[in-house]
């Protein structure tokens, strides 16, 4: 996993100073280094049965539809509100300074589907734990959430409780 760290720019001071940001650009134009991170996370998936993958809006859209596709099932996208057109639901989850939404259409998960979640980083967890909360909602399973990067001393694992939970890039500081 290292050769996948060095291909990660780091940005210092982005977006505010005290922030280091971890530009996953740099991954993704690098043909051989987003096609390993892809298959990496597939074959976490080998052997587990999963009906579909739900990703959040906007970088898990990047991975979501790859390992969707891997996978031969469907892709379910998971938007701020507003932004998809037919019926939906939705969740709201808390930030550091006040809340923030995300929805999916209604029968975009079926009652007993088994759902891959999908995204690039998992941080504070609120966004994430609240995309398990919507399939959940719909009468979905979690299987496992899946992300590229966890920076792992922010704990956002915590708030995904019990559920399984696989980071392929884990940062400490």
């Amino acid at each position: 996993m290292e050769e996948l760290k060095k291909v990660i720019r780091e940005v210092p001071d982005f977006p505010k100073e005290g922030i280091l940001f971890y530009d996953i650009t740099t991954l993704l134009k690098d043909g051989p280094a987003f096609a390993k991170a892809v298959d990496i996370l597939c074959e976490r998936c080998e052997g587990k049965e999963i009906d579909g993958v739900v990703a959040i809006e906007a970088r898990g859209y990047i991975f979501g539809p790859a390992v969707a596709y891997r996978l031969g099932v469907g892709f379910v996208p998971m938007r701020k509100p507003g932004k998809l057109p037919a019926k939906t639901i939705q969740e709201t989850y808390d930030l550091e300074y006040g809340t923030d939404t995300i929805e999916m259409h209604e029968d975009a998960v079926q009652a007993g589907q088994k759902i891959l979640v999908v995204d690039d980083l998992l941080a504070t967890g609120g966004t994430a734990a609240a995309a398990c909360r919507l399939v959940e909602k719909a009468g979905g399973q979690v299987v496992e959430c899946c992300f590229l990067i966890e920076l792992s001393f922010l704990n956002g694992r915590d708030k995904l409780g019990s559920r399984e939970v696989f980071s392929l890039l884990k940062y400490d500081e």
